[in-house]
């Protein structure tokens, strides 16, 4: 058996400042480094304490952050992974809220939402969809029991997809949503080899 547990990173100084995250280097804000502790016990609590754990995230900040204070409370060293990342939002990375709006261009009701860039430079939906496809077909290969995952919200999406082998074109249209610091949890059983979404977006620890 195997169970994933896939974290979206707690509040960032960006959510608080109003500007766009993607590849913008933000930090946790204080309260998103207490969430950091209350994600870890809650994780803590959910993996039998005989398991062998992995641990992976995303390399920028705010995910390493919350991946450090995880790996302190099992003792494991993180592996770190660009394509764990959020999407590229491209030349408003980094600015007010209102210069996306200025930017952002809607993708089309038909024809092909997957390959359309809603901002000048941001990445498309096929781009962030093969680099973490690729990252969590790597994760699955490996034979560990529990395996924990941090990434970001928007990346949550793919991240789920993949695991349950979503056809990659169906993402020009699915979102998985959750919200900032949350735990979902992914499980494969040994028999039939199904993936299963047990939870989605739990924040339960946070209360």
């Amino acid at each position: 058996m195997r169970t994933l547990y896939v974290v979206t990173h707690p509040q960032a100084t960006h959510h608080v400042d109003g500007i766009v995250g993607g590849w913008h280097d933000s930090d946790l804000t204080p309260a998103g480094v207490e969430a950091a502790g209350r994600i870890s016990e809650a994780l803590r609590t959910a993996i039998p304490g005989d398991a062998a754990v992995e641990l992976y995230s995303s390399d920028l900040k705010r995910t390493s952050q919350t991946t450090e204070v995880i790996g302190k409370r099992f003792e494991l060293e993180p592996v770190y992974d660009a394509r764990l990342r959020e999407k590229s939002f491209g030349v408003v990375e980094g600015r007010p809220k209102a210069e996306w709006e200025r930017r952002f261009t809607p993708p089309p009701v038909d024809g092909d939402r997957m390959a359309h860039r809603t901002i000048p430079g941001s990445e498309s939906t096929t781009e962030v969809a093969q680099r973490i496809y690729n990252a969590v077909a790597a994760i699955a290969q490996r034979p560990c029991e529990h395996q924990i995952v941090v990434t970001h919200g928007f990346a949550l999406t793919f991240v789920v997809a993949a695991w349950i082998r979503m056809p990659v074109e169906s993402l020009g249209y699915a979102v998985f949503k959750a919200k900032s610091g949350s735990i979902t949890t992914l499980h494969e059983d040994d028999l039939y080899r199904s993936r299963v979404v047990v939870s989605l977006g739990d924040t339960a620890h946070l209360s």
